[in-house]
Formats: structure tokens, C-alpha cells, sequence
């Protein structure tokens, strides 16, 4: 007696499964620039799952643009107190001249917000791919050597969780640069800090997918037929392991904005004639709150809160779209239609 396997509550089998063939088929077919990592989940998404991404993109392209195009956008200098000869008032508020308004020292908000970008993207940047590149190849690498090799490293990850990363960047920010630092060395302490402090999630993330999938079959028939070791590690291995990476990659690249705002809070950040840095901006606006001036603490910290919830709004939906547990599935009739048309 032949047992078939039951159906899935909401799908409709065999048909379900032949427009997803012939889509999965469409796809492959379609040209590389189709086939990019955002714009193939921009494709693939839809609802909700769609306006959460699409959101994200705007944000985080915004993010970028004005970093790219800050001297274009911003007004003035980030540490520019007059024009002309001319001195900008002490906590102006916005207006047709300053379009955000003025600090206590008489910087331009609108100008120190946009220069802003730059630094942020500079420590994201750097933090994450540094921190990604190391923690795949030490994780890869363990996984697959094991041995003596494997639990030192373990071991070494372990330890790793054990510090707080805003304490080892404020470590980090006193021993690089003694606490206050010119553009590079703050950027350089935020990213050298939480490059130690994240290398062990891709460690453990990839050395765990490693694992298992070097007991796979085609792993094993890859090793019978002589295959060398960095070609099955690099190529067997390591594209079938990376699948929950860009979710890691987009939380570590809003944790690296947010660690560097509370350097720069806590005061151990950029020093604000070297560059502008929104952490900073927060803490010197915190005796204007009381003062009822609410314009040079609430447009840093939006930019914040901005920066953060487009990459993280990618990074979540990206990772529900490559889970078929969690894609929403568009409606079977669309899907038919498509792949007939």
C-alpha cells in the first residue's frame, strides 16, 4: 500500500507545485541584473512583506546618497560657525536661513545632520565587512578542519560574549585614541571594536551550517572523485552556508550606528571640529531639552532612528523572503497567470 504525503493546509498540491517549478524555471532564465540579491526579493515579495522592504530600500538609499553627495546637500561645513565673516546666532530656531536651526555653539543643524551620514556609513562600512570576512573564514575553516583547531576557536568566541560591546568600544576608544580622536580614529575605534565583538556571530553561524553540511553526500562524493580541500570549502561549503547572512549583516550594520552614537554620547567620540557625528550632537543638545530648544537634540536622534530602521527593515525582509516558512506566497491565480503569460 502506497502512502501519499499530505498537503500541506493552504496549498494546493500538485498544482501548487508545478507553478512553482515553472516560476523557479522563469527565474533562472531571467537576465543576471534580475537575479541581484535585493532586486530578486524585490520581485519575489509581496503585501506587507513588499512595503516593509521597499520601505527599507528608501531609507537606507537615502542613507547613502546623502552620504555620497553631502557636500552638495549641506548648507555649510559641518564646523563652520559664521559665513563671511559673519557669525551664525547661538540656538536659532529654524528658519528660512537655517532651515533646522542652530546649536549652542552655533553650528548648522541641518549641515552637522547631513555630514553626519558620512561618518555613520564610514563605521558601518568598516565595522561590518571587516567583521563578515573574518568570521566566515575562521568559522568556515573551523568547521571544516575541526580537531584542536575547532575548540580553540569555540572556546575563543565563547569568551568574546562575555564583554558588552559598548564597553570594549569605549575600551577600544581610550586606547586608540585616549578618548577623543580626530575623523579615522574614531571611525577607526567604533569599527575595531565592534569587529571583535561580532566576529563570533558569523563564526558560529557558518561553522554550525559547516557542520552539518560536510556530512552531506555531495560533499563526500566531491572528496571521492579528488576534489581539493579550498575547492570544497570554497565552493561546495561556503555558497551553501551563507543563506542567513544578510540578516546578521544588516543588524551588525545598525548596531555599528548605533555603538558609535553612544561614543559619541558618552563622550568618547569624534571630536566635533574633525567631523560630524550625531551621538555627540545628542549629548550637547541635552541641556537644551530643558531649556524648551528641541530642535538641536530631536533631528540627530531622528536621523538615527532613520538610518537604523531601513537597515533592519532590509535585513527582516530579506530573510523572510529567503525562508519559505515565512515568504508570504502570492495568490495561486496570479501565480498561474504569470507563468502562463
Amino acid at each position: 500500500m502506497t502512502l501519499s504525503n499530505p498537503v500541506p493546509p493552504g496549498e494546493g498540491g500538485a498544482d501548487d507545485l508545478s507553478v512553482e517549478s515553472a516560476t523557479v524555471a522563469a527565474t533562472a532564465r531571467s537576465p543576471w541584473y534580475l537575479r541581484l540579491p535585493v532586486v530578486s526579493h524585490l520581485r519575489r515579495s509581496v503585501g506587507l512583506q513588499r512595503g516593509m522592504l521597499v520601505t527599507g530600500l528608501v531609507l537606507v538609499i537615502g542613507l547613502l546618497l546623502t552620504a555620497l553627495f553631502a557636500p552638495l546637500l549641506a548648507p555649510y561645513g559641518f564646523a563652520d560657525t559664521g559665513v563671511d565673516g559673519v557669525k551664525f546666532g547661538g540656538q536659532q530656531p529654524p528658519s528660512a536661513e537655517h532651515l533646522l536651526g542652530t546649536t549652542v555653539t552655533g553650528f548648522d543643524v541641518l549641515s552637522r545632520v547631513i555630514w553626519g551620514t558620512r561618518t555613520a556609513v564610514a563605521v558601518m562600512v568598516c565595522a561590518v565587512v571587516a567583521s563578515l570576512f573574518l568570521g566566515v573564514a575562521l568559522g568556515l575553516l573551523s568547521g571544516y578542519v575541526g580537531g584542536w583547531l575547532d575548540r580553540v576557536l569555540v572556546m575563543l568566541a565563547d569568551a568574546i560574549y562575555a564583554f558588552p560591546s559598548l564597553l570594549l568600544a569605549i575600551v577600544m576608544s581610550i586606547v586608540i585614541s585616549g578618548g577623543q580622536s580626530g575623523a579615522w580614529g574614531g571611525i577607526l575605534a567604533a569599527a575595531i571594536s565592534i569587529t571583535v565583538v561580532f566576529v563570533p556571530q558569523y563564526f558560529r553561524v557558518i561553522r554550525a551550517e559547516v557542520v552539518r553540511l560536510k556530512a552531506e553526500p555531495f560533499v563526500e562524493a566531491a572528496k571521492v572523485i579528488g576534489t581539493g580541500h579550498r575547492r570544497v570549502m570554497g565552493t561546495h561549503l561556503l555558497r551553501n552556508s551563507t543563506r542567513t547572512l544578510p540578516l546578521i549583516f544588516t543588524l551588525n550594520s545598525s548596531e555599528a550606528i548605533l555603538t558609535l552614537a553612544a561614543l559619541g554620547f558618552l563622550g568618547f567620540g569624534i571630536e566635533p571640529t574633525s567631523a560630524s557625528e550625531w551621538g555627540y550632537d545628542l549629548n550637547r543638545a541635552m541641556s537644551d531639552a530643558t531649556s524648551g530648544i528641541w530642535w538641536t537634540g530631536m533631528f540627530p536622534g531622528l536621523a538615527i532612528v532613520a538610518a537604523v530602521l531601513g537597515v533592519t527593515l532590509v535585513g527582516e525582509s530579506i530573510n523572510d523572503l529567503n525562508d519559505p516558512r515565512l515568504r508570504t506566497r502570492k495568490k495561486r491565480s496570479r501565480a498561474q497567470k504569470k507563468v502562463a503569460a
